[in-house]
């Protein structure tokens, strides 16, 4: 197949959002062109949840988002829902179940998904070119009109009435990330936030990480706060430092000096149940108790963290003072930590920032004075929680695009 040397609509990126809108302008009956530098397309797809794509979630909302303008994903959201993107798995008769807190995946594998959106955007005609890097994009002078641009590729050159610009973010370059949406939206002036890696482990220090050492690879279900933002997931420690649901959701709101505080034991009060096994169990250890509400691991190395904080040595539990219970709690309800950074782009899901919102329409995604160019999905300042959030706002996008190219 050929590229065509003029479309209706060129799609840059063939990721969740760039098919997500060829699927759907290619339905209204637009000619539709899609092109990708990787040699596969939906790359970050197949290796989303698992290999499972935890494709949406049941309970999507814009508290869900990150954004310098909280408002402007409503918009979309509202017109392409989670249940409109679950109608269409169940249109494919593709199984999937929730996993936990409303997130959807694959019973199978990703590829399910990326299946599901090949197919469509083959029933709607869509073309699509892998292995086709851009080379350059121009505007067209008006009497070229209908086709506002000329985009040059690896494949040749395009002509298109509507650009849409759905390359991703910097997450993940061993997946083919690159930065040409951002250098496509300074080519036409316009804005950018700043770009952060988000949803993504923390590091710590090597003085850190040999205090933790013992801990490696045990997990607990902690709540973590930074600032105002607070979670409750699971926490994994790493030979790196630190991991897990939780950690993965605060990073997106965690800033470099910024200390985390950690509840290691969130449904329950230590205090309490200190006291109470003084009176049932008293000349059981310390460690011993607390081993039984987390691993053996994580139970010692806080014990020995509160020892050295106060000089003392594990005890059975009746020799413990009322004043030294509430120090014991706090240890392991009050830990306080600053990671020394993140892993950055290399395994950050998602990247925070990008094309300023305030230049786009919510409704159409097109910008501002410029028509007939589109940006969408995650390229944009709009940034979803861990558990399906990216995903849909990469469908609600695209769809939200397609209804105006």
């Amino acid at each position: 197949m050929k590229l065509p040397q003029k479309t209706d609509v060129l799609i840059i990126g063939a990721g969740a959002a760039g098919l997500m809108c060829a699927a759907s302008a290619g339905a209204r009956g637009r000619q539709v062109v899609v092109v990708d530098h990787a040699n596969k397309v939906g790359k970050k797809i197949l290796m989303s949840g698992g290999g499972r794509c935890n494709f949406t979630n049941l309970d999507v909302l814009p508290k869900n988002y990150l954004s310098a303008n909280a408002h402007f994903c409503k918009s979309a959201l509202a017109r392409f829902t989670q249940w409109d993107f679950i109608a269409l798995v169940l249109k494919h008769g593709i199984p999937y179940h929730e996993k936990k807190l409303g997130q959807l995946f694959c019973d199978n594998k990703a590829q399910d998904i990326l299946d599901l959106l090949l197919a469509e955007c083959k029933d709607a005609g869509a073309a699509i070119f892998s292995h086709c890097n851009i080379i350059s994009v121009q505007t067209l002078p008006e009497n070229q009109l209908p086709h506002r641009y000329r985009v040059e590729t690896g494949l040749g050159i395009v002509d298109c009435e509507s650009l849409v610009v759905a390359t991703g973010g910097l997450s993940i370059p061993t997946m083919g990330a690159t930065g040409l949406g951002y250098e496509l939206a300074e080519q036409f002036k316009l804005p950018l936030k700043p770009r952060t890696a988000g949803l993504v482990p923390f590091t710590l220090s090597p003085a850190q990480l040999t205090q933790f050492t013992d801990c490696i690879g045990n997990a607990a279900e902690v709540s973590v706060s930074c600032g105002e933002q607070s979670f409750t997931e699971n926490l994994l420690f790493t030979h790196r430092g630190l991991s897990g649901p939780v950690i993965l959701q605060i990073s997106s709101y965690w800033q470099p000096g910024q200390n985390l505080v950690i509840n290691l034991l969130p449904y329950m009060d230590v205090t309490s149940y200190l006291e109470t096994q003084q009176q049932q169990r008293p000349k059981v250890l310390l460690t011993t108790l607390m081993s039984e509400l987390l691993t053996k691991s994580i139970a010692q190395c806080f014990c020995d963290i509160y020892c050295r904080e106060v000089g003392g040595d594990i005890r059975p539990i009746n020799q413990y003072t009322p004043k030294e219970l509430q120090a014991i709690a706090t240890v392991f309800h009050e830990w306080e930590i600053m990671p020394a950074g993140t892993e950055g782009y290399r395994t950050a899901e998602v990247t925070l920032g990008g094309v300023d919102v305030d230049a786009l329409s919510s409704k159409t995604m097109e910008v501002k004075g410029q028509p007939g160019l589109f940006f969408i999905g995650e390229v944009v300042d709009v940034t979803g929680h861990l558990g399906g959030f990216n995903f849909q706002w990469a469908w609600a996008s695209g769809y939200a695009a397609a209804q105006f190219v």
